[in-house]
């Protein structure tokens, strides 16, 4: 078995390989896209960082590839859908980075304070600007921490040994967990209002992209300074630029970009904006740990069929995979789905089994309805292996049943959830051997294929409603791939599941919800 090293790994890492009998390593590193186009049929597995682009056009050629592993938590860079659908695994390292990086973002916050960048230039400079760059203390500042995760918690550690008052919002983590650690939980309006320091550590998704904007600078305290070593695009660098040009944010301290490298950037034509280029993991320790923990990952997969640490697969041995897979496939659409149904901090789930599941150990499927429920929220940070430690560390309940019997179907998963706004529930089940279908969200009955483009509609089961949405979503040019209706209880309200070859634009769902028949319209994504 090949495996292809095409980015820096630590020599570690790839001795790991050199040493283990039957695995053939090749390290090419610095490749272009159609030299790597040219060569990827010929292996079995892919050892990445951050430079290497896997993409759809990428995966089409490699017509072996088992697997995927990135020496580090960021997986911005691979096509996850494109692989999954290929069959091909993708594995990153969550863990070997997480001190580092916090460690990375707490220098920045000194360095910006004091001034240290400037000061190091102006010396070389032969100048002595001692006056000039006057700095602040930290000492019993306001440090405002967006997103309590793994990198998040460990930097909210650290500045509270720097005697700081640390102020924590996550949107997924419930306040008594985080204020269990010895952390105020505060709303984002509040940490926005309080802080003297925002640092950022949540994951790039569609919630978080330009997530620190014109709107929410404007409602920071003056003088407010801003850190961000998570990842490019989550703070908006325009009103970023705009802001600090206005007085209103005193600097910044920028690790990543949206772009990188970023060229001749704005913001770094300001004297009170320092940045590294992408340093967060970048540490001894850190590329020694995550080096062997690849290494490791893809040895075990490839002789033994295990996986650890895979974001689209769960982690179990080869031959229970096989047999768990439908049922893995389904659990972790319906997570998925209901995530996006809910609003609120998730507080108790539980995971109902009724029918025959052929004396299955179903621990596996459980944490895989955990992983796709988190997902949205958590993306990078959240896999098959961490994520009931995660709910657990989030402070949600998980609780899970089963009985042999199903008065409908042979096998059916139902998942309850409780959140601090309201509550929800939706049943899955196979139709055949491997068509997982969702049949009851609430109180509505239904056959749903989960996946694709899709919008979920709840409306007045009257006539009319259906053809004015078939009416707007033709003038839109966007095309029904798959309709599927679910009737109430009471026959007054139905649920409409649309799959579209497309997404539904703003103003199309705008449109949607001004038909009087209709009460409210979701967009979703499987």
């Amino acid at each position: 078995m090949k495996v292809l090293v095409s980015d820096n790994l630590g020599e570690i890492g790839i001795q790991m390989f050199t040493d283990e009998d039957g695995i053939e390593v090749d390290v090419k590193t610095g490749l272009t896209p159609d030299e790597q186009k040219a060569i990827i049929g010929d292996y079995d597995a892919l050892v990445i960082r951050s430079a290497t682009k896997v993409t759809e056009d990428l995966l089409k050629e490699a017509n072996q590839l088992k697997v995927i592993g990135r020496a580090g938590i960021g997986l911005d860079n691979v096509d996850i859908p494109a692989a999954t659908k290929r069959g091909i695994v993708v594995m990153n390292t969550p863990g070997g980075n997480t001190v580092t990086t916090a460690e990375h973002a707490i220098a920045m916050m000194m360095a910006l304070t004091r001034n240290i960048p400037q000061g190091t230039s102006s010396l070389k400079d032969g100048r002595w600007d001692k006056k000039q760059l006057q700095g602040r203390e930290v000492y019993s500042k306001t440090y405002g921490v967006i997103g309590f995760g793994n990198i998040g918690s460990i930097a909210a550690e650290l500045a509270r040994g720097l005697k700081m008052r640390v102020i924590v919002h996550d949107p997924i983590v419930q306040p008594d967990t985080i204020e269990k650690a010895g952390f105020e939980s505060v709303t984002l309006e509040e940490l926005y209002k309080q802080s003297d320091y925002i640092t950022v550590h949540v994951p790039k998704i569609k919630q978080t992209t330009g997530l620190l904007d014109k709107s929410a600078f404007e409602k920071m305290k003056n003088g407010v300074m801003v850190i961000n070593c998570a990842r490019g695009g989550i703070v908006n660098e325009n009103d970023l630029y705009d802001t600090i040009k206005s007085g209103k944010v005193a600097g910044a301290a920028l690790d990543v970009f949206e772009n990188e490298p970023p060229g001749d950037h704005p913001l770094l034509g300001l004297d009170n904006v320092i940045a590294t280029p992408h340093l967060g993991a970048s540490t001894r320790e850190a590329q020694t740990n995550v080096a062997v923990a690849v290494a490791d990952q893809i040895i075990k997969f490839l002789k033994e069929g295990t996986l650890i640490n895979a974001v689209n697969a769960p982690s179990v041995t080869g031959e229970l995979l096989t047999r768990l897979g439908p049922f893995l496939k389904i659990a972790d659409r319906m997570g998925c789905l209901l995530a996006q149904l809910v609003t609120g901090q998730f507080k108790e789930i539980s995971v109902e089994y009724a029918g025959d599941f052929h004396g299955l150990d179903l621990a596996p499927v459980t944490t895989e309805l955990l992983k796709g429920l988190l997902t949205p929220s958590i993306a990078e940070g959240v896999n098959s292996v961490n994520a009931p430690i995660l709910a657990k560390e989030m402070g949600i309940k998980v609780t899970e049943t089963a009985s042999a019997e199903s008065s409908d179907y042979l096998n059916l998963i139902t998942v309850k959830i409780v959140t601090t706004e309201m509550s929800s529930s939706i049943s899955g089940t196979l139709f055949g051997r491997n068509d997982p279908r969702v049949v009851s969200i609430d109180d509505f009955r239904l056959e749903m294929v989960p996946e694709g483009y899709l919008a979920l509609i709840h409306n007045l089961d009257k006539p009319g409603a259906i053809g004015s949405i078939g009416t707007i979503l033709g003038e839109s040019n966007i095309n029904i791939a798959r309709m599927q209706v679910g009737q109430a209880k009471d026959g007054k309200r139905n649920i409409i599941f649309l799959r579209t070859d497309t997404p539904m634009p703003d103003e199309v769902v705008k449109k949607l919800n001004e038909i009087p028949l209709i009460n409210s319209v979701i967009r979703l994504e499987l």
